[in-house]
């Protein structure tokens, strides 16, 4: 949505900060993301819950036939009630409690994507104690890096997710072994924000040696899981608003070696719902500093942490204002140093009382938000044409 877009009259009565969504930008989303993994059989995609979870979001996405991807039972449990059929959700994390694996097998999901021998053995108990057969996906560590910040990097050996790639043989043999679950394929992610597609042809590579190894020692292989992970443009949210899921797809179509009618799951988060999301802030204050000038707003870290966390960048915009563009460090009013949301940014010219749009907020915005010092939860506004 171009800046002159933004509904701004729509605004005036709202409470700052919120949350506003693109929900026409979201369907178009979702059409190209059924379009592109539609040319390619056997290729099924799960939106990757904790991105965003708001339930008007899980609602729509749930409708456009996409499955789930859940990092823990409050997860399994609002995508159920949105309307994901269990049969779409797969539960993947390395700390499920005993509880939220009872809630999987009560609600029949698709698959525990599993990261330890201890949580097969805890699966293998419980499921026994039900009654019933857990479908298990073994995720496998493939010790490969991705181009990308390294808290939100994945697949290497040193991370905590997933069975090391040299150890597999030995923990699938631990599976088929098993009476109260059953193995249903391979389950790899190297990480997020990935712009890159030569680090998703090295995971491909990765995968066939890992499925030719299981092959020649006569192992099952399953179905394949690859994860999420493709990244977004937050320089320009306004010219490139859907992520390039034609290469993405075509990436995994081209360099994985797949047997006649072998399934392959994807887990796309932040290229599905970040762009239709922007934090709607005003400016409280303009703080002339001795060297520097502040404008700060009434939006912090705790409805948008990940500048903070990751010195992640988001596009800034003064909906407010046509004036010169001026240099300003954007801050929040939250009694932490981090909570800053740019430094030296060329902004129009700012006044008090301005509405300021911090774009492509979608994903870890309104999901990883919080009430630190006792401020009260964002609203939202979901806009549609």
């Amino acid at each position: 949505m171009l800046k002159g877009a933004f509904p701004v009259d729509s605004f005036r009565g709202m409470k700052t900060p919120f949350y506003f969504y693109d929900m026409d930008l979201l369907q178009r989303t979702l059409e190209e993301v059924r379009l592109q993994a539609g040319r390619f059989p056997g290729f099924q995609v799960h939106y990757a819950v904790k991105a965003n979870s708001n339930p008007e979001i899980l609602k729509v996405i749930a409708e456009s036939g996409l499955g789930a991807d859940c990092v823990s039972g409050g997860e399994v449990a609002a995508a159920f009630e949105a309307g994901f059929p269990a049969e779409s959700i797969v539960f993947a994390g390395v700390g499920k409690s005993d509880e939220e694996i009872r809630l999987g097998l009560r609600l029949g999901i698709s698959r525990f994507n599993v990261e330890s021998e201890a949580e097969l053995e805890v699966i293998d108990s419980l499921a026994a104690q039900a009654g019933t057969v857990a479908p298990v996906s073994i995720r496998v560590n493939p010790d490969i890096g991705a181009h990308t910040h390294a808290n939100i990097t994945t697949g290497l050996a040193e991370n905590k997710f997933g069975i090391y790639h040299e150890e597999l043989e030995s923990v699938l043999r631990m599976v088929l072994g098993m009476k109260h679950v059953r193995f249903c394929g391979l389950h790899f992610h190297i990480g997020s924000q990935i712009l890159d597609m030569a680090d998703f042809v090295a995971l491909c590579n990765r995968v066939n040696e890992i499925t030719s190894r299981l092959k020649r020692s006569a192992l099952p292989v399953g179905d394949l899981n690859v994860g999420g992970g493709l990244g977004i443009n937050y320089q320009h949210p306004n010219h490139l608003s859907i992520a390039d899921f034609k290469g993405y797809f075509e990436t995994f179509a081209r360099h994985l070696d797949l047997d006649p009618g072998q399934t392959v799951h994807f887990e796309p988060g932040r290229s599905v719902v970040a762009p239709c999301g922007t934090l709607i802030s005003r400016v409280l204050y303009i703080k002339e500093g001795v060297t520097r000038q502040f404008a700060i707003l009434d939006a912090g870290m705790t409805e948008l942490i990940r500048p903070a966390l990751y010195h992640a960048y988001h596009r800034i915009e003064n909906l407010s204002s046509d004036e010169a563009e001026e240099l300003y460090d954007v801050v929040g009013p939250i009694c932490e140093s981090s909570d800053v949301f740019g430094k030296g940014l060329s902004i129009d010219k700012c006044h008090r009382g301005d509405f300021m749009a911090i774009r492509s907020v979608g994903a870890y915005g309104e999901s990883m938000s919080s009430r630190y010092n006792l401020r009260p939860l964002a609203g939202t506004l979901f806009y549609r044409k």
